[in-house]
């Protein structure tokens, strides 16, 4: 019978975690809307970024190590990684071994720039 309090505090405690996980899940940011504007990041693409990544979007340019991505390619979205933070990185930063340039740190774009970018990049999903 000394079981019983044991049992009835552990529901108790389990109850009062599910109440505060849901209440924490309530007040929870929801995701942000993309920053940028595709319209305006259309020019910009295709002066700096067609010549790796195709007017298509469909890239496959080798430059030092993996090609360009293909935007186009569904299992290229699939992947976890490519999320607004991965493409501003690589925009801004750029990326040596594959031969990305860092358009951000060169002054070549502006953070307002880079990331109308990344949503015309986004237009190419399907």
């Amino acid at each position: 019978m000394k079981q019983l309090p044991l049992v009835r505090g552990l529901a108790a405690t389990l109850v009062i975690v599910a109440v505060a996980a849901v209440a924490a899940g309530l007040n929870a940011a929801p995701a942000a809307p993309a920053k940028g504007n595709a319209a305006l990041g259309k020019p910009l693409f295709a002066k700096n970024c067609v010549v790796c990544h195709k007017v298509d979007g469909s890239g496959g340019m080798k430059l030092t190590g993996n090609p360009t991505p293909n935007w186009k390619d569904p299992k290229v979205w699939a992947d976890p990684i490519r999320t607004d933070a991965y493409l501003r990185d690589c925009i801004t930063n750029g990326k040596v071994k594959s031969g990305m340039v860092a358009w951000g740190k060169s002054g070549q774009l502006k953070p307002a720039d880079i990331e109308n970018v990344i949503a015309y990049i986004k237009t190419f999903k399907k």
